[in-house]
């Protein structure tokens, strides 16, 4: 079983993640974790699925069982859990979130000592001792050297002055009214919490978890309600969160969705304009629009593209030197904050920029046209490696010389291929895009 995808191990709950595989899996990680301990001790967090209190045990008996002591944490967003790994000088840390996605599924997702995503060598080395049932047997201890666990619930204090810190100290939230999402996920209590300390006057709402609306049309996935609410309430912005937290949708005063490549080069450019910004530009993902490399461009910075996920587009910050990245779908990173991409950290730092210039969302997070894109997501049988597709090549080419940019890859986390084309003729993208849908669903439905 291939068990780590673009975003830690992922799938239905009880089944690929069920309590005997966390186990294992949580065996398999403290096997890995202990070549390097410090402390002998791992934290776990979780988001607000019912399934994570089967997963959360799970993985804590498999911890114990090599010798690891347990800090549980309760629901905490995914950034969360990147911060207080280092803060609290844990070997590891471990969130039980399947992100974005319902709440039948959920999801593992792993960091080291330094509260950074473990990159895919580091995975591997965990599926190989995974795989090895004979190490993982030889792995447990007895006696005095079993672990132990306890529950801690006072960290989210920690938490949240970490993040207000990132908000300009001679600057307030007063006088603002923000709507915020929190998809009934692992933000519902910081997330509204950080905003009201911070001045600002807070409508809440996807804040009553039941361990299945998580996400459930909600949150940064669904921000049509959000939208109803912004234009309800007249306020000045709107803040959709995802399940775990580390993804950020805006929405204006007008409620429309604030596009996201948009939102990250003004950020960019503002970095720039402060003196904060390292490396020369940023980076975001393949999925990037054309428009914001131009936009960059038009301000001397340059745009660095990875691979879609967020944990590749912070490996790519850290080999170039610099300290602003994200992608197009919400997750944003600050590197001077956040390890990873921070749903309300992100939102701080635009809302700073709101206050600072005194513009509406509408006319700050808007400062260039788009190309035009059209992106479908199609149900595969199997995910066929690109080289053995008899005519792709030929696809790619018929495309490009159409003057239009192309995406085709597979989901990390579902049988499901992504067809992206982007170009200035939006009448001609759609008519190519049903020649790529026919095209795939001959060649792998």
């Amino acid at each position: 079983m291939t068990l780590f995808g673009t975003d830690g191990v992922r799938g239905k709950a009880g089944k690929k993640v069920s309590a005997i595989n966390a186990m294992r899996l949580a065996m398999a990680t403290g096997i890995y974790f202990k070549q390097f301990s410090r402390t002998k001790k791992i934290l776990v967090g979780k988001d607000t699925r019912r399934s994570g209190y089967m997963i959360e045990n799970a993985i804590v008996s498999g911890l114990t069982a090599v010798g690891f002591d347990v800090i549980q944490i309760g629901p905490m967003p995914t950034p969360a859990i990147a911060f207080l790994t280092s803060n609290m000088r844990c070997d590891g840390g471990i969130m039980i979130s399947a992100s974005h996605n319902p709440y039948f599924d959920n999801g593992i997702k792993f960091f080291d000592w330094f509260g950074d995503k473990l990159n895919r060598e580091k995975e591997e080395e965990i599926e190989k001792i995974y795989e090895d049932l004979d190490r993982i047997e030889a792995a447990q201890v007895t006696g005095k050297e079993i672990g132990k666990s306890k529950r801690i619930d006072d960290v989210v204090g920690r938490y949240i002055v970490h993040i207000k810190n990132s908000f300009p100290k001679n600057s307030t939230l007063h006088g603002k009214r923000i709507v915020i999402d929190c998809a009934n996920g692992a933000g519902y209590i910081v997330g509204p919490t950080i905003l009201q300390e911070l001045g600002a006057e807070v409508v809440v709402i996807g804040d009553e978890p039941n361990g299945f609306n998580i996400n459930e049309g909600c949150g940064a996935m669904h921000p049509e309600n959000l939208t109803k609410v912004v234009l309800d309430k007249r306020a000045d912005v709107g803040i959709a969160l995802d399940g775990d937290a580390d993804r950020l949708v805006m929405v204006d005063e007008k409620g429309e969705v604030i596009d996201g490549d948009k939102l990250m080069g003004v950020l960019a450019v503002h970095l720039k304009k402060q003196g904060t910004l390292k490396g020369g530009g940023m980076v975001a993902t393949v999925m990037s629009n054309q428009g914001l490399e131009e936009y960059l461009a038009s301000h001397g910075l340059k745009l660095l593209r990875s691979a879609v996920g967020d944990k590749n587009v912070v490996e790519m910050m850290q080999k170039n030197g610099m300290n602003f990245g994200g992608e197009q779908s919400g997750h944003i990173i600050f590197s001077d904050y956040a390890k990873t991409g921070d749903g309300i950290s992100s939102a701080l730092q635009a809302l700073a920029y709101l206050v600072e210039t005194g513009q509406k969302a509408s006319e700050a997070f808007n400062p260039y046209e788009s190309y035009p894109q059209t992106l479908v997501n199609l149900l595969v049988d199997e995910k066929r490696p690109f080289e053995e597709i008899e005519g792709l090549d030929a696809l790619k080419e018929k495309v490009e010389a159409e003057g239009m940019r192309h995406l085709f890859r597979y989901s990390g986390t579902e049988n499901k291929i992504r067809l992206l084309l982007e170009g200035k003729d939006e009448d001609k993208l759609e008519v190519m895009m049903e020649e790529c849908k026919t095209f795939f669903k001959g060649a792998l439905v």
